[in-house]
């Protein structure tokens, strides 16, 4: 008899497959790359960030935008602190100089707004047809996820 396999404590994120997946492959080292852009705002907090962002990264150096020539000046004072922290966050060395460079830095994207839990209740139909188009699958608990994603889609749209 097959063993079974063990038990998953969470779903493993996407981003976390991909950069294992890739952790050996060029691609995994723009993965670890792009992860500059997403510590950004917490390695150098919400005042520099507003004036500041990153706009490329290559070979270790780090171009970073910023607004006007006052705050280049005081970033330029503070570069080694900046690189400290942004390669602390990221948990390794990849950042080893900073470029900065005048010009208008872009408002950083916009977050999502959390989608609202609950919009409407199933019908009686649609439980049917989710448990039908779920029966097939034999793992109890992927059955029982994908009917909840099935069931969350469905009392959204």
């Amino acid at each position: 008899m097959a063993e079974k396999r063990p038990r998953m404590k969470r779903p493993a994120a996407v981003a976390e497959l991909l950069t294992e997946f890739f952790q050996d492959k060029p691609v995994g080292m723009r993965l670890k790359e792009g992860k500059i852009w997403l510590v950004w705002e917490k390695s150098v907090g919400e005042q520099i960030a507003a004036r500041a962002r990153p706009a490329a990264f290559r070979d270790g150096t780090l171009t970073v935008i910023v607004d006007n020539a006052p705050w280049m000046q005081q970033l330029t004072y503070l570069k080694k602190e900046i690189i400290a922290k942004i390669n602390g966050h990221l948990g390794e060395e990849l950042v080893t100089d900073l470029y900065l460079r005048a010009g208008s830095s872009p408002a950083p994207p916009a977050q999502p707004s959390p989608p609202t839990q609950g919009c409407r209740a199933l019908s009686p139909e649609e439980q049917q047809q989710i448990g039908e188009k779920t029966a097939d699958i034999s793992d109890p608990e992927l059955r029982e996820i994908i009917s909840g994603l099935m069931g969350t889609h469905l009392k959204r749209s």
